[in-house]
């Protein structure tokens, strides 16, 4: 009984840890260095985020947020968030993010991105 109970509880820790929306990918690429500012931050997550509690926020060198502050969940692709940012001067970038699924798990995250061009 007792190695049924061990896999069994391995399994359900197991599925827990997929039940969160982790950063798949973004655009800009975490880490990189872009020549022109973009007009879009997108983040694409591992799972299905919840529009209404999930965020991303741009902020620049000296921690002020530069983003449009509107954060939108691709309704055809509900794994892609999206902010306007206006045009960026160079310099770098910090984006965060937090991110729900539709089991209400939650994860926080950021990555940094430079704009090397007007």
């Amino acid at each position: 009984m007792r190695p049924f109970l061990t896999i069994l509880f391995t399994l359900a820790s197991l599925s827990l840890a997929h039940a969160h929306a982790f950063l798949d990918h973004a655009d800009p690429k975490v880490g990189s260095t872009v020549v022109h500012s973009p007009s879009v931050v997108k983040i694409w997550f591992t799972m299905e985020v919840q529009s209404t509690l999930t965020k991303i926020q741009v902020f620049d060198a000296a921690g002020h947020e530069v983003d449009k502050n509107d954060a939108t969940v691709d309704p055809a692709n509900k794994v892609l968030m999206a902010v306007s940012v206006p045009k960026l001067p160079s310099g770098m970038y910090k984006v965060i993010w937090h991110a729900v699924c539709p089991w209400g798990h939650h994860t926080t995250g950021d990555f940094t991105f430079n704009v090397a061009g007007p």
